[in-house]
């Protein structure tokens, strides 16, 4: 399996940012949603951008996973046994489940479009779990979601 490589010329010259402008764009993602602009400080600080050409996989089902990804710009869709999932844009986030447990990857994510991500290293978000408790809420708020949408009849 490939991994999303390092940022093409193309989108690089789009997301080379500031620091502070890393951490306007975890603002936008629910995710982050209760934390200050002091807090995601150092989230951005361990975050790196990353792309992804459309048609690649950047996560297979079965795989051990240890990262994080936060959409920036471009789709991906989340597919598992070859079964359509979801198909998720900017804003949302996949291998959540993955930053909390060592299991293998539940689905595979496969770029729609050229995709532009910001990952996090399960180390590190391990550690801003106990910095920031509001994290927390924020995952768990994300894997409800995905458990209503996936589960048919599901209140």
């Amino acid at each position: 399996m490939k991994h999303p490589t390092p940022l093409s010329p193309m989108v690089s010259s789009r997301y080379e940012r500031s620091s502070m402008e890393l951490v306007f764009q975890l603002a936008t993602i629910p995710l982050f949603a209760d934390l200050s602009t002091e807090q995601l400080v150092p989230v951005a600080s361990v975050s790196r951008r990353t792309s992804a050409d459309a048609g690649e996989v950047i996560c297979e089902q079965g795989a051990l996973g240890d990262q994080l990804y936060l959409i920036v710009e471009g789709e991906v869709e989340v597919t598992r046994d070859d079964k359509r999932l979801a198909v998720l844009g900017p804003g949302d986030c996949f291998g959540e489940m993955a930053i909390l447990d060592d299991s293998p990857r539940s689905a595979t994510v496969r770029a729609r479009t050229e995709v532009a991500l910001i990952a996090t290293a399960r180390t590190d978000f391990k550690d801003l779990l106990q910095l920031h408790p509001a994290l927390a809420r924020g995952i768990i708020a994300v894997l409800v979601e995905r458990l209503r949408r996936t589960t048919p009849g599901w209140v």
